[in-house]
């Protein structure tokens, strides 16, 4: 399909990133979508019932009474052999999280939204990666997204890489950055979007009429056997979130790939970054290459699985590494610079420094100067730092 035709078969809307990804859900045709409302995700929800009240939504809103009930109803819905859909933040993953386990173990290909907020306690309803890196371990796949245009594919693009490999995908934006920022975003029509994402037709499903059980006692070796059935669907899903990308590409004319790399190729220092804080390190780039430094951007889009080999790949020329996290594991770091350093190391490519940036806690505003003066503090450095730098110190 020429750029031309992709264009025609798209309507271009002004949504926020929470509407953005809204219609993601609805082009998907979920038949069963329990909710809960949490701010700022509320919004995402709300859209939806106004599709439905439009008769445009044809698919089952649940109205719940928790987030841990919203996503039992998803498990079981999806067990039943229903597409299914729901959104949540902050404390409402965290309430889930016993059945983000039970999601993953089961199997099922659950989409859902996560929009990035602070956890309690102090509270706080800003933009902080933690309460979706907390859930790195329960065999959720997680997508990071720079705007709503990219919230709105990815939520398609999941639906096609979790319903492939049989695990759940969790798409993330950041708390009022992208959830609450009206953008121009392209809406594929209908009809496009069925030849890139065909119903969910599971060959096991729960049915009345041939009773089975999920999620009983297992033997030591059977429980073993499950937890590495789901870590080789989780090395599937590499293949699959790139070529979900490649086609979603020749569709729309928006390719995508578990990373982004931008003026990397003679890159003294590469920014690493995920989420609305790259597009951020991307001006950043731009601004050092007018004044003469030679700069790049490596974009995490995936985490889970985490792309450890195209990452290496794309550091490979790199003197120097600063990663840029949104978020802190207390007693540690940055979790995207811990992740990055194992797998570098892991690739025999340890010897280059990677430094560990943390930026933006709490929804603080991270303009680009600050990106600007991450790169300059790593290139002035010799070697690694003891622990993460605060970059509203520099």
């Amino acid at each position: 399909m020429t750029p031309m035709q992709a264009a025609a078969r798209q309507r271009r809307m002004l949504l926020t990133g929470n509407h953005a990804a809204a219609y993601g859900a609805l082009l998907a045709k979920p038949q069963v979508i329990p909710v809960y409302p949490i701010t700022p995700q509320t919004p995402v929800l709300e859209k939806l019932l106004e599709l439905a009240e439009a008769g445009e939504l044809t698919g089952e809103m649940i109205t719940v009474e928790s987030e841990h009930s919203g996503m039992a109803a998803c498990i079981s819905a999806s067990l039943a052999g229903a597409r299914v859909f729901t959104a949540t933040a902050s404390q409402g993953i965290a309430l889930m999280h016993e059945m983000l386990h039970f999601a993953a173990g089961a199997r099922t290909p659950v989409v859902m939204v996560n929009v990035n907020r602070t956890l309690a306690s102090p509270w706080g309803f800003w933009a902080d990666q933690t309460d979706s890196l907390s859930q790195r371990d329960t065999g959720w796949m997680q997508f990071y997204c720079e705007s709503g245009q990219e919230a709105l594919d990815t939520v398609l693009q999941a639906y096609r890489v979790a319903e492939s490999v049989l695990l759940p995908a969790m798409v993330v934006i950041e708390a009022m950055y992208i959830s609450h920022t009206l953008e121009p975003v392209e809406v594929p029509e209908a009809a496009l979007v069925a030849g890139f994402l065909p119903p969910f037709e599971p060959t096991l499903r729960l049915d009345p009429g041939q009773p089975r059980s999920v999620g009983g006692v297992t033997t030591p070796a059977q429980w073993r056997q499950n937890r590495l059935a789901m870590q080789e669907a989780m090395t599937l899903a590499l293949g699959a979130v790139a070529e979900a990308g490649r086609l979603y590409g020749e569709l729309t004319g928006r390719a995508y790939g578990a990373t982004e790399s931008y003026r990397t190729e003679d890159a003294e220092v590469v920014l690493v970054a995920a989420g609305g804080m790259a597009g951020t390190a991307r001006e950043a780039v731009d601004r050092l290459r007018q004044a003469g430094i030679a700069a790049g951007l490596l974009r995490l889009r995936l985490f889970r699985p985490f792309p450890g080999a195209e990452i290496a790949e794309g550091l490979a020329g790199a003197a120097r590494v600063a990663v840029v996290d949104r978020n802190c594991s207390v007693g540690s770091g940055g979790i995207f610079c811990q992740e990055v350093r194992a797998a570098l190391s892991s690739l025999g490519q340890g010897a280059v420094p990677v430094l560990s940036y943390i930026a933006g806690l709490g929804g603080v505003n991270v303009p680009p100067e600050r990106m600007m003066r991450i790169v300059t503090d790593a290139l002035g450095r010799d070697g690694m730092s003891a622990g993460p730098i605060q970059a509203e110190e520099l």
